[in-house]
C-alpha cells in the first residue's frame, strides 16, 4: 500500500494555493488596469470637449486604481493641476461638522435630542423646539440665513437672533439652509471650549493624516485653486460662514474610506447620519443614501467649484470628481460608476450650450439660426438630446436680466422637447418674470398635464391667478 508523505502534501497544497493566489491577483490587477484604461479615454476625452477641468480619482476595494489631473489651477491656464491640487469642494465640508458632532454624541458629550437652548447661544424661544438631531437633518425650520447673505459669522448671528419664528414646526418639514450648519458648528465650540475648525484639526485632519487640507485657504496659499468661468473670469472670494475646509482628492479618498471602516465614529452614528427620518428623499448630513443601491451619493457646488463622490458600498467603489470649473462632474460620476458595474455608458458628446452661449449673449436669434446649423450638419457630435442644455442657457439669460432672449431660448426648447414637462415650468417662469400672466399660466398648466407631480407647476398657478383676476 503506497503511502503519503504528509510534509509533501503540505508542501504541494501550499505551492497551488500559491499559484491560484497569483493567478487571482493578475486577474484583478488586468480588470483594473482595463478600467483604468477607460476611464482615462473618458476623461481624455471629456477635457477635450470642454466638459471638465479639474482632478479625478477611482478606487476599488480599498486601492486607488485610477488618478489623475485635467487642466489648469486658475483662470490664467499657466498653471497645471495636480494631485496635491486642494479645491473649495462645498457641501461635501459640511460632513465635517455632522460627524463632529457625532463624535460627540458617542463620547457622551451631547444627545441628539438635545434642545439647542441647552447651550445658551443667546437665540429666540424657537431654540426651545430645535434639537441636534433636526439640525443635522435639516429638519429644523430656523430662520434661513442663506437668502439674506451673510458675509460673516457676525451676520448670520445676527439674522438668526433677531427672527423669532420658524418656517415650520420642527421635524415636520425639510429645508436646506446653511443656517443648520452654522449651528451646528457653534455647539461644536460651545462643548469643546475651542474653535471648530481646531476641533477638526485634531480629531479628524491629524488622526487621519490629511496633510493637505486647510481651512479656508487665502490666495497664494500652496497648491490652492481658484474657479473661474467659461469666459476665464475669476470667481469672487467666498465671503460666508466660517469652518470650510478645503481638500485634495487624496485626502477626500481618506475621509470616506475612515468613515467606511469606521475609525472616526461607530457604524450605527454613520447610518444615523445617512439616513435622514424626516426626509429620506432628499438625504442629510452625509449627502443622499440610496438604500436599495447601497450608495451613497454627495456633491457640492460653490460659485464655480462643483464636487461630487459616489461611495457604493456593495460595489466596494469610491469615485470622486472635483472641478474648479463647474463642469459635467455630476454626469461623469456616473458615468464612472456606469463602466466600473460593467454597464453600458457614453462618452458626453460636446456642449450646444457652451457652443452658443456666448452668441446668445448678443444676438439670441443668430445664436438660434447657429442651432439649427449644427443640429442639421454635426447633430452626433453635440448634445441635442438633453433639453437640460438650452435649459441652462435660458436661465443664464433670465439671471441677466434679458428676459425676451430668455424666453426665445425656452421657447425652442419647448419646440425640442415637447413631452417634457420641465421645459413648460421653465418658459412659465420667464413669462411670468415678464408679467405674461395668461401665458405664464398656460405653461405651468401644460406642464401639470405632462408631470401631475410637479408641484411648484401647482404652487405657481395658484400664485399667477390673482394677478389675472385683477386684469379683468
Amino acid at each position: 500500500m503506497k503511502t503519503l508523505n504528509p510534509e509533501r502534501s503540505i508542501s504541494y497544497f501550499l505551492v497551488l494555493l500559491i499559484i491560484f493566489s497569483c493567478n487571482s491577483r493578475n486577474i484583478k490587477t488586468e480588470k483594473n488596469s482595463v478600467y483604468a484604461s477607460k476611464i482615462d479615454s473618458l476623461m481624455a476625452k471629456s477635457y477635450e470637449r470642454g466638459l471638465f477641468n479639474g482632478n479625478v480619482l477611482v478606487a476599488k476595494n480599498h486601492k486607488i486604481i485610477y488618478q489623475k489631473s485635467f487642466g489648469f489651477t486658475d483662470e490664467t491656464r499657466q498653471t497645471n493641476l495636480n494631485d496635491k491640487s486642494i479645491f473649495n469642494i462645498g457641501s461635501i465640508a459640511k460632513e465635517f461638522n455632522a460627524v463632529a458632532i457625532m463624535i460627540l454624541v458617542e463620547r457622551g458629550l451631547l444627545n441628539l435630542d438635545d434642545k439647542v437652548s441647552k447651550f445658551n447661544l443667546g437665540l429666540p424661544k424657537w431654540s426651545e423646539k430645535v434639537t441636534i438631531r433636526h439640525l443635522i437633518n435639516y429638519a429644523s425650520g430656523i430662520p434661513p440665513i442663506e437668502r439674506l447673505k451673510p458675509e460673516n459669522d457676525a451676520e448670520a448671528w445676527n439674522i438668526l437672533r433677531s427672527n423669532d419664528s420658524l418656517l415650520f414646526e420642527p421635524g415636520t418639514s425639510y429645508r436646506y439652509d446653511n443656517g443648520n450648519v452654522f449651528l451646528q458648528r457653534r455647539i461644536i465650540e460651545k462643548v469643546t471650549g475651542i474653535s471648530f475648525e481646531e476641533f477638526v484639526i485634531q480629531n479628524i485632519v491629524k488622526p487621519l493624516k490629511m496633510t493637505n487640507s486647510v481651512f479656508e485657504p487665502k490666495l497664494g496659499y500652496k497648491n490652492r485653486t481658484s474657479c473661474y468661468d467659461m469666459d476665464r473670469v475669476r470667481c469672487p472670494e467666498l465671503k460666508f460662514i466660517s469652518g470650510w475646509l478645503w481638500v485634495d482628492t487624496n485626502d477626500l479618498y481618506k475621509w470616506i474610506e475612515a468613515l467606511n471602516s469606521n475609525r472616526l465614529i461607530s457604524k450605527t452614528s454613520l447610518q444615523t447620519l445617512l439616513n435622514n427620518p424626516y426626509a429620506p428623499e432628499e438625504g442629510g448630513s452625509l449627502g443622499r443614501y440610496l438604500e436599495k443601491d447601497e450608495l451613497q451619493r454627495h456633491n457640492g457646488v460653490s460659485y464655480k467649484f462643483e464636487s461630487i463622490f459616489l461611495n457604493d458600498f456593495k460595489n466596494n467603489i469610491t469615485i470622486i470628481l472635483v472641478s474648479n470649473n463647474l463642469n459635467r462632474v455630476w454626469d461623469l460620476g456616473y458615468i464612472i460608476h456606469n463602466l466600473m458595474l460593467g454597464k453600458e455608458y457614453e462618452i458626453p458628446k460636446k456642449s450646444i450650450y457652451q457652443e452658443i452661449r456666448k452668441e446668445s449673449l448678443g444676438n439670441v436669434n443668430k445664436a438660434i439660426e447657429t442651432y439649427y446649423v449644427l443640429k442639421k450638419n454635426s447633430k452626433n457630435e453635440y448634445s441635442f438630446e438633453n433639453p437640460g442644455e438650452l435649459n441652462k442657457l435660458g436661465y443664464e439669460l433670465l439671471r441677466s436680466g434679458n428676459v425676451d432672449s430668455a424666453i426665445k431660448i425656452f421657447s425652442l426648447n419647448v419646440s425640442e422637447f415637447p413631452g417634457s414637462a420641465n421645459t413648460y415650468d421653465s418658459r412659465g417662469e420667464a413669462y411670468f418674470n415678464k408679467k405674461e400672466y395668461q401665458l405664464s399660466k398656460d405653461d405651468y398648466q401644460k406642464s401639470l398635464e405632462l408631470d401631475s407631480t410637479n408641484k411648484n407647476a401647482k404652487e405657481m398657478i395658484l400664485k399667477i391667478t390673482p394677478f389675472l383676476s385683477n386684469k379683468k
